[in-house]
Order: structure tokens, then sequence, then C-alpha cells
């Protein structure tokens, strides 16, 4: 829910009003001014903005992935020369389970 705002064009009106009233009625017009201020003000204290979802900040998703697909180069080609097909896929399955995992500890 938002909070009730003091519309700006509100308060020019009436500082227009005060204007061509003259200062024969400046009590009024302040304590006009004034009540409704305080209108807002209790609205805002009754109805508090909620608080922004809280966030670690501490995203290395990104990082993760970047270096998961840096490592997985020289891997692949170390692998794939040394224990073939089988070794390459298992290579790249455990680049991708730890990814996986990362992502689902996160949540």
């Amino acid at each position: 829910m938002t909070t009730p705002r003091l519309p700006r064009q509100d308060l020019a009106a009436a500082l227009a009003a005060r204007r061509e009233l003259g200062p024969d009625y400046d009590d009024a017009f302040i304590e006009t001014v004034v009540d409704r201020i305080e209108k807002t003000l209790g609205a805002r204290a009754a109805h508090p903005p909620s608080p922004p979802p809280v966030t670690s900040g501490n995203d290395h998703g990104l990082a993760l992935a970047v270096l998961s697909l840096l490592a997985a180069i020289p891997l692949s080609a170390i692998t794939a020369i040394n224990a073939g097909l089988p070794g390459l896929i298992f290579t790249m399955a455990m680049i991708v389970l730890l990814n996986v995992t990362y992502a689902f500890r996160r949540r």
C-alpha cells in the first residue's frame, strides 16, 4: 500500500490563495497547511512502508558459470586425450552438476 502524499499542486494552490488573501489570513493559512501535513504524517505512521526484500548481495552464480566455462576448455582437452569419450562425458557432467547444485543451494 502506498503512503498518501501531500500533492505539490495543492500546496502551490494554497500558497497562491494566501498571496491573494493578504497578510490578514496568514494564521488561518498556516493552520490549514499544518493540519494537512499532520494528517499526511499520521497516515504514513499508520501505514509504514514495507521493508525491501532481503538479499545477500553475494551472488556468485555468474562468476561460477564463467569459471566453469573457462575450466571446461582445458579439462575437456585433457580428458578427451587421456580417457576418451567416457572421460569427456564424465567431466562435463561434473561441471554441470556443480553449477546445478550451486543454483539449487541458493534458493
